[in-house]
């Protein structure tokens, strides 16, 4: 089947910006078929001969569905302030996993990924979807970025063992991965953020996959948040600090 990207009129009258408190609904078909629903930014504007970073975000479990709205309601205007305070344009994906599904599967009981890198309809749909982006937009390859938020989590982790070969930096937030998997990408910058007192997904699933880096050789950070529950994110996309640290990392 063939590639599709269903682009309103408007975002190409506006040059392909969008505004950050209102990324544009998209809509992109696999060529396996699957269908991934998304919210696009992109800067405002793009200077000739110039490239810019791409940042792909994974929403968590309660905003999965079909409204192509849900997926922003954490995460992604944090994320384009705090670029657009640094000065840095970026480009944004951020697609809504259906409601019957996970970026990754999840064994629920372990909480590990029970499938990290194994054949994947809706995350090749996702990664074609990020290839073709960077065909045809100003993207600079050395810049693309992956984070998310506990579902998502779980999912930067599995883009993570993925794709090792074209993420430049990650931040998985309160999600777990496959140590059997780290040495896979234990040379790409990762930090990872948790909360200690999370009763959603306990934050020795983020400890293992740090200290597994950690024996492979990789130079992870970690940062853990005293006395906070699930939403480890908020305070984590609101910080400066790690925005500029992300925007930072380049592939070599």
């Amino acid at each position: 089947m063939k590639r599709r990207i269903a682009i309103p009129a408007a975002a190409l009258l506006a040059g392909m910006a969008c505004p950050a408190a209102e990324p544009e609904a998209r809509e992109f078909t696999a060529t396996g078929g699957t269908i991934v629903k998304y919210r696009w930014c992109a800067p405002a504007k793009t200077e000739p001969g110039k490239t810019y970073p791409l940042i792909l975000f994974l929403h968590g479990a309660g905003e999965r569905g079909d409204d192509n709205k849900a997926q922003f309601v954490h995460g992604v205007r944090p994320i384009l302030a705090e670029a657009a305070k640094l000065g840095q344009p970026v480009f944004l994906i951020a697609p809504q996993c259906p409601k019957e599904l996970w970026w990754s599967p999840v064994d629920l009981d372990k909480m590990v990924l029970s499938a990290a890198g194994q054949p994947n309809p809706l995350m090749e749909a996702v990664l074609e979807l990020v290839d073709e982006t960077t065909k045809t937009q100003p993207v600079d390859p050395k810049r693309f970025y992956v984070t998310g938020i506990s579902m998502g989590g779980f999912g930067t982790w599995d883009l993570l063992c993925r794709i090792p070969d074209k993420i430049a930096a990650a931040i998985p937030i309160c999600g777990g991965g496959d140590v059997s998997q780290v040495a896979k990408f234990k040379h790409i910058p990762i930090w990872a953020f948790h909360g200690e007192a999370d009763s959603v997904v306990p934050v020795r699933t983020t400890r293992e996959m740090i200290s597994a880096l950690e024996k492979a050789g990789g130079k992870p950070k970690i940062s853990i948040y005293p006395g906070v529950d699930h939403d480890s994110w908020t305070q984590t996309y609101d910080d400066p600090a790690v925005s500029r640290w992300l925007l930072d990392q380049h592939r070599d």
